[in-house]
């Protein structure tokens, strides 16, 4: 059986010296395990799984697959940033799959929260499965399982959705990261080389902006909560809270409101602006934003993403309120 206790001789990875160690440890280790044989990563652009594609490439170069899926439900510039780091800065071996119309086809006309999740996740493994079979020669399965995950929910890592694979494929797994916890992986990333955008990346569901776009997902209100988002995220970033506020993000529910725009009467959707600090995920509290900087962002998002009229902030902790709205 799999050894998936800690080590408690272990030191806590705080120190580039430290990452540096770890770094060549974990090299040794992968080519030790897997040799001159291939390996298949789902590459989400996330922390967990863009550290282990970036250790995976220093230890087996293009005997690594990345496999990166693009449902479509990502926020502003991540395909391409994914793109950008790892085909063309680390050489990598990526795989591209613009399965963008797939996943909107599959959710058309769904509402309910869980059954949205439960497509996104099982089309997400449909498609993983079809480009896996695609390639040759693959004997393992590398995760970007870090300690966390397997206090909580066992060895997979259920996030990346590739726990459900079909068990002929009989993938061998490779869990570089799966005693850290997750600010030892950013340590980690950093040294490696990812840009902070990546390595210091909000956490971010596993559906994406599915659960950011309430009720049934139309692509028009998806736009507008991928583009809403983006402009808090470069605001607060311009405002020095980058890094200071633990998650913040933008929701569209799926109603309108009345408005009024170049003097017309309109009928658009409001933009729900969400800031909270946790410590755990457990409980939460709400950033104090500076009225003058939500004031700035109601004037960008009002102005530059069509379909709104209107600008929330969501004053809610946890409980009474999730962090997410789905």
């Amino acid at each position: 059986m799999q050894n998936n206790k800690r080590p408690e001789t272990m030191e806590r990875i705080t120190t580039p010296e430290l990452a540096q160690a770890f770094i060549a440890e974990q090299i040794a280790a992968i080519k030790a395990q897997v040799g001159d044989k291939k390996v298949l990563l789902a590459l989400s652009g996330g922390v967990d799984s863009s550290v282990v594609a970036a250790l995976l490439i220093r230890a087996i170069g293009k005997n690594l697959a990345c496999v990166h899926v693009n449902h479509g439900l990502l926020r502003k510039g991540e395909p391409e940033q994914v793109i950008q780091v790892f085909r063309h800065e680390m050489d990598a071996n990526l795989v591209y799959v613009d399965a963008v119309d797939r996943f909107l086809d599959k959710l058309a006309g769904v509402s309910e929260p869980e059954q949205k999740r439960k497509i996104i996740g099982a089309e997400f493994i449909r498609v993983f499965e079809e480009e896996a079979r695609k390639l040759e020669g693959i004997r393992f399965l590398a995760q970007g399982t870090i300690y966390p995950d397997i206090l909580e929910s066992g060895p997979v890592k259920a996030h990346h959705n590739v726990g459900g694979l079909p068990d002929d494929l009989q993938f061998e797994l490779v869990e570089p990261l799966k005693f850290l916890f997750k600010d030892e992986v950013r340590v980690v990333g950093h040294e490696l080389g990812l840009p902070d955008s990546m390595v210091y990346r909000q956490p971010f569901p596993g559906p994406g902006l599915g659960v950011r776009c309430v009720g049934a997902i139309t692509r028009d209100r998806l736009e507008a909560v991928r583009e809403s988002d983006a402009i808090l995220r470069e605001e607060f970033a311009n405002a020095g809270l980058e890094g200071k506020v633990w998650q913040y993000f933008t929701i569209v529910p799926d109603f309108k409101t009345v408005g009024v725009k170049n003097n017309v009467r309109c009928f658009e959707w409001p933009v729900v602006l969400r800031a909270v600090n946790t410590r755990d995920a457990m409980t939460a509290t709400v950033e104090d934003v500076p009225f003058a900087l939500l004031q700035k962002i109601t004037s960008r998002i009002t102005a530059e993403v069509p379909g709104v009229n209107r600008v929330l902030f969501d004053l809610t902790p946890k409980p009474t309120g999730t962090i997410e709205w789905e």
